[in-house]
């Protein structure tokens, strides 16, 4: 078993190739739930959302988020009649997932236990688990004051300027025991080139999940080629984190428990030991061969 930690697009356009390669229950994803917020009475879970739509095959990839050919009367209706402007466009079919999971919590389930049965109605066979059940949000810091992150990167369209990055919770984020039992029993972990402030530092900012990862073998793509995200506003985000957005500043991140670090053949930045590979995956075959070259230095 392979096991991924995902976020936003990165990780998702990997998993897309590895599905074509392995077989789904050989499969496991720990995902960032630190971008979930309540909206109009329904629970979104973005990052969670879009794996479990790839893994059942209704996922917009065009979008790679929500579910394709979806509608958007309820959207609509509410902006029109009753003055509730949701900034998220919200589907009916996405919508109805979002209900369900509210309701689920709302009656005292387990996040994890949510997205179990979630993935279990829609036929995925993978395993699909919450970084954690308790609640953990991404704020940034702005000259309009503090705002969540999906209010930035959707409202805002990223074009806000940012001070810092910081995640608010009640209590410290504690990974479940799933999370941390799932690392434990794989062959390998694989971090794939999602946004590594706001997709894989709250996964790693888990209690237990740093101290997992150092004893297992650990692979990571850089979401980065030069100074340049593939997608997605990593690199204002990385100086918000204090860090270098680059590579360099993406390895500084996972070092201390990282096996093998993989940048673009194009990236300029020069990491000592580092792999080189094509990591840009604009279509199906180029995240088919990415992951063949990863499944290789994994099993030889």
């Amino acid at each position: 078993m392979i096991t991924f930690l995902s976020g936003g697009t990165g990780t998702p356009k990997l998993i897309r190739g590895m599905r074509d390669l392995l077989e789904e229950r050989e499969i496991a994803v720990v995902v960032n739930t630190a971008e979930d917020l309540w909206i109009t009475g329904n629970h979104l879970s973005p990052d969670i959302d879009t794996v479990i739509y790839l893994f059942a095959g209704i996922l917009d990839t065009a979008r790679w988020w929500g579910i394709r050919n979806d509608s958007y009367i309820t959207h609509d209706l509410l902006r029109a009649k009753f003055g509730i402007d949701e900034y998220i466009a919200v589907g009916d079919q996405d919508r109805a997932v979002h209900a369900a999971r509210g309701e689920m919590l709302r009656g005292g389930m387990r996040l994890t236990e949510v997205t179990r049965f979630l993935c279990q109605s829609l036929g995925v066979r993978a395993t699909v688990l919450p970084m954690t059940d308790s609640v953990v949000t991404t704020y940034v810091s702005t000259p309009l004051g503090e705002m969540h992150f999906q209010e930035y990167w959707v409202k805002h369209r990223g074009e806000v300027e940012i001070e810092g990055v910081y995640r608010r919770y009640d209590e410290p984020p504690l990974a479940t025991r799933e999370v941390i039992d799932t690392i434990e029993a794989s062959d390998a972990v694989v971090i794939g080139p999602s946004n590594p402030v706001t997709s894989i530092s709250p996964i790693l900012e888990c209690s237990g999940v740093r101290e997992a990862l150092r004893r297992q073998h650990v692979i990571a793509v850089s979401p980065f080629i030069g100074d340049a995200p593939v997608s997605g506003p990593a690199a204002a985000l990385m100086r918000a984190f204090g860090r270098e957005p680059s590579s360099a500043g993406t390895y500084g991140l996972y070092e201390d428990f990282l096996d093998i670090f993989i940048q673009d053949v194009r990236d300029p930045v020069e990491i000592e030991g580092a792999l080189r590979m094509d990591t840009l995956m604009v279509n199906r075959g180029k995240s088919l061969d990415l992951s063949k070259n990863i499944l290789n230095l994994i099993y030889g």
